[in-house]
């Protein structure tokens, strides 16, 4: 790198179906920007490193990863995906991979930590200091930002495995979740809408029910965050919130579900990503500025 020249940061949304590549000198400010399909760990991981190096020298790398992964530094397996029930995937250090390879400081965590804590700086989410992002997609994951800070505990947040109450009238569906069965992602993830009905809920008339459904069990997951975080802000990513009015009905009815009860009031909000599909990548770069400023 030329004397006088900004650091270049890289940044890895891995996601399920595609990783989000790019580069630039700071997470607002993306120099370049590379889509690849998510195959085997070999094929993808190589074929991201030799973009990569295409770009020129970076400096530092944040990965916003899918999961579980293993977040904790001290562990033997930090920098891990760990017990995905994505097809080869399980116990791949993707985080060593890119370490070894470029010697740089490597930030990790989750992507929906990364999209959280990059709502919060740049999007929905400036000027509050607590906020949950919720990706519904081929599967549902959350992650929390309190104070600024993305929070960690034994592990990262898995929002998508939590029990919501069912309906009276809904108990003819075992759920689509591997693990859990009729969790929130077995009841309202993209794959488990279609498994269910047949189409994803964007194609389903505005009469049918799975929209009252989805939007139901998705407004206890809002509830839920807003009773145990006081979180203020709910934002909601994700293929499946592309759908029109699911948004709108979600607001309705987790304000339906609180009842008047929670002390916040009206400062709990469930908003669209203000990043829009940027939300991922964007916190993988703030991931990459932070491993460069400690050193990591």
């Amino acid at each position: 790198m030329k004397a006088g020249k900004e650091p270049l940061l890289g940044a890895i949304e891995a996601g399920g179906t595609k990783f989000v590549l790019a580069v630039g000198t700071a997470p607002d400010n993306t120099a370049a920007r590379h889509v690849i399909p998510t195959q085997m760990p070999s094929e993808t991981l190589a074929e991201a490193e030799a973009w990569f190096r295409a770009q020129g020298s970076i400096a530092a790398l944040g990965i916003a990863s899918f999961g579980p992964i293993d977040i904790d530094r001290a562990s033997r397996t930090w920098g891990h995906i760990t017990t995905t029930p994505k097809s080869g995937w399980s116990e791949c250090d993707i985080a060593g991979f890119f370490a070894a390879r470029f010697a740089v400081p490597v930030g990790f965590d989750t992507d929906v930590n990364g999209a959280a804590w990059a709502e919060v700086r740049f999007g929905a989410g400036r000027g509050v200091s607590s906020l949950a992002y919720v990706t519904v997609g081929t599967g549902i994951g959350g992650g929390l930002v309190i104070d600024g800070e993305p929070i960690h505990g034994a592990s990262h947040p898995e929002m998508g495995h939590i029990f919501v109450r069912r309906g009276p009238s809904d108990d003819d569906f075992a759920g689509h979740c591997p693990i859990h069965g009729d969790c929130l992602e077995g009841l309202a993830s993209g794959p488990a809408i279609i498994a269910r009905w047949g189409s994803p809920l964007s194609d389903l008339p505005q009469d049918h029910p799975a929209h009252a459904l989805v939007s139901g069990y998705l407004a206890h997951l809002c509830y839920d965050i807003f009773a145990i975080t006081a979180a203020e802000v709910v934002v909601l990513g994700g293929g499946v919130l592309r759908t029109p009015g699911l948004l709108q009905r979600v607001r309705e009815q987790a304000t339906a579900l609180a009842s008047g009860y929670l002390p916040g009031g009206a400062r709990h909000r469930v908003e669209a990503a203000g990043l829009g599909e940027d939300a991922g990548i964007t916190g993988a770069l703030m991931l990459a500025e932070r491993a460069l400023a400690r050193g990591d």
